[in-house]
């Protein structure tokens, strides 16, 4: 028998060991932005073409390499930062994988241009498949250009993995964020198809933090600074007014590099406590120093998920070092009554309690008899008190208020097939602004008005990409919005769909888009902030990997537009609520399963009253 173990050819191994490095454009920007960072650049260059499947390149003045150098950087196992196994336990720097290069070479067409400050010409490499093609001097600054073509070129399947340009320059900017956001000192940029999408000056973490995730972050951000001989946390948390309903704009990083940890991000909810809703979360960038030997960061191929040598001390810390910030700035949780604005317009309020009304009050028996001691039983002169019915009896309507209540008798077809035959209601009773109450002969109905609005603006939304596109009321004066890179981004990615749903947006810029026109229904003046808002909802619904992403904008756009808990509706509103929602398919649920309505059987309150 004929021996059947054999070793792998280079060009093979460094394609399985890419398969673990170079998962996406975005990984291999990862590793070229830490490797730019460690040579000690002042200034790094991203370009990218085609979200990084044509192009990637990064462009430094670090300190470059030798011509022996960038020969061996592609080798396999090559690295300048580990000689024995205790320096893997000490590391310090940024990038020190090993076959990061060598992967990169496997998977695609690199060029490598790279000078030293003590030599007087540099060196150009180029490299096919692992395969050197050509090495020859070239004239250039100190520093280093290494450019990265036709990624997965030689790997069709994997090519064919992945997303589209809009999705995978979204990775892109994440990783390039996690870096920049990390080294405040050094100038970054980003430029992609030829449009500059970051700018980055050097300057201070506030200033950075401002530069990437908007300037309505620059005055609602906590300073956070804590030393220990053990570690050190330094960082900013946003006031709890900026919390979203995604986890984006949330940065852990220890020793410089990003981490992600479910088990920190604990920590830092625990200080905001009371403070935030149940499913808001808080912005923050946050740093911890602590000595490498304390921390193991080779529990993962791409070095976010680290362990700790004493998680608990660490989680301790960060969460004291987070509340004590907030405290010392004196944020601290208040009470929030549901208190209705037009109170606060009553005469009782808003006028003076004159001497005249003060003695007016105190001479009558009623006021007597509750502050003489024990006479609160005790009420004279109850003809004081014979109007007193007059509280719960209608007033007559008057003409414009008779044909309201006609109209509304009329709308019988509002409820399902069980109903209709048994609803004898005249009137709809809205409850704390946020409930309908509709009689049957049966109990009542009690409606939500934001569930049940979702799921009339969902099943309208899917008539809409189902061959019915929503009409769009042009703009008299466009609207333009500025956006995040990353924002920018995923708007791109749902520009057509968007179309489909009554949205008319023009890219105006690298992160700017005009607002041509909307849904009929939407209030004019308010197009920003409902596409603000829409983006919000829309990465909340992205963690969610199930549904595509028209679903994922639909539901958006359906929880974006639905009237809120605590909306005043005329009775109007209520009837061509409760008319749509049961002229629905699936009336009872809203597209994320809550209920819309609940049934209260008549039979069943009878019993609760024992009768």
């Amino acid at each position: 028998m004929p021996d059947i173990i054999q070793l792998l050819p280079d060009n093979i191994a460094n394609q399985i060991a890419a398969g673990e490095v170079i998962q996406r454009p975005a990984s291999a920007v990862k590793e070229l932005l830490e490797n730019a960072v460690d040579a000690g650049a002042t200034e790094i260059q991203l370009i990218v073409t085609d979200a990084g499947k044509s192009l990637i390149q990064v462009i430094d003045n670090g300190k470059g390499m030798s011509e022996t150098d960038a020969r061996m950087s592609f080798e396999r196992h090559a690295t300048s930062k580990i000689k024995n196994i205790d320096d893997l336990f000490h590391i310090k720097t940024m990038g020190f994988r090993g076959e990061a290069l060598a992967s990169i070479a496997a998977v695609s067409q690199v060029e490598l241009k790279t000078k030293k400050a003590d030599e007087p010409i540099g060196t150009y490499i180029e490299i096919d498949n692992s395969v050197v093609k050509k090495q020859e001097p070239v004239a250039m600054q100190t520093g280093s250009s290494i450019a990265m073509k036709n990624l997965f070129f030689n790997v069709p399947a994997r090519r064919n993995f992945l997303k589209s340009n809009p999705s995978e320059l979204r990775h892109i900017v994440d990783e390039f964020i996690r870096v920049a956001m990390a080294f405040p000192d050094i100038f970054f940029s980003l430029t992609s198809n030829g449009q500059e999408v970051f700018h980055l000056e050097s300057g201070s973490l506030k200033q950075r933090i401002v530069q990437i995730l908007g300037n309505n972050y620059n005055a609602k951000m906590v300073s956070v600074n804590e030393e220990t001989d053990y570690m050190n946390v330094y960082g900013f948390v946003g006031k709890p007014e900026t919390a979203k309903k995604t986890r984006g704009d949330q940065y852990f990083f220890v020793n410089n590099r990003f981490i992600k940890s479910a088990y920190l991000n604990h920590a830092v909810m625990g200080a905001f406590d009371e403070m935030i809703g149940k499913d808001s979360f808080p912005m923050y960038a946050l740093f911890i120093d602590l000595d490498p030997s304390q921390v193991d960061i080779n529990v993962h191929p791409t070095k976010q998920e680290i362990k700790f040598e004493d998680e608990k001390i660490i989680y301790a810390f960060v969460q004291s070092a987070v509340k004590h910030s907030l405290a010392q700035f004196s944020i601290t949780p208040t009470l929030d009554f549901e208190l209705d604005s037009n109170i606060q317009h009553l005469d009782a309020i808003s006028k003076p309690f004159t001497e005249e009304k003060k003695s007016s009050v105190a001479s009558s028996s009623l006021y007597n008899t509750f502050t003489k001691k024990n006479q609160a039983h005790f009420i004279e002169n109850r003809s004081e008190l014979k109007h007193w019915k007059e509280f719960y009896e209608p007033a007559a309507a008057t003409g414009n208020e008779q044909q309201a209540v006609d109209n509304k008798t009329a709308a019988t077809n509002f409820l399902p097939l069980t109903h209709q035959a048994q609803h004898t209601s005249d009137k709809l009773i809205q409850l704390h602004n946020t409930y309908i109450a509709v009689q049957t002969n049966s109990g009542y109905l009690l409606i939500h008005q934001q569930n049940a609005h979702e799921r009339i603006l969902y099943e309208r939304f899917l008539n809409a990409v189902e061959g019915k596109p929503i009409a769009t009321q042009r703009s008299l004066f466009p609207v333009t919005v500025e956006l995040t890179p990353a924002d920018a981004a995923v708007l791109n990615e749902l520009l057509p769909d968007m179309l489909t749903l009554g949205y008319q947006l023009e890219p105006f810029g690298s992160n700017t888009f005009v607002i041509q026109g909307t849904p009929a229904d939407i209030e004019q003046g308010s197009e920003k902030n409902a596409i603000e808002k829409m983006l919000e909802q829309y990465k909340h619904f992205s963690t969610d990997l199930k549904y595509s992403k028209r679903e994922k904008l639909m539901r958006s756009l359906a929880w974006q537009q639905a009237i809120k808990a605590g909306t005043s509706l005329t009775e109007k509103e209520m009837s061509t609520l409760i008319n749509d929602l049961f002229a629905c398919s699936s009336p009872n649920i809203t597209p994320t399963g809550k209920p819309t309505y609940t049934e209260f059987k008549k039979a069943d309150l009878d019993k609760m009253f024992g009768r």
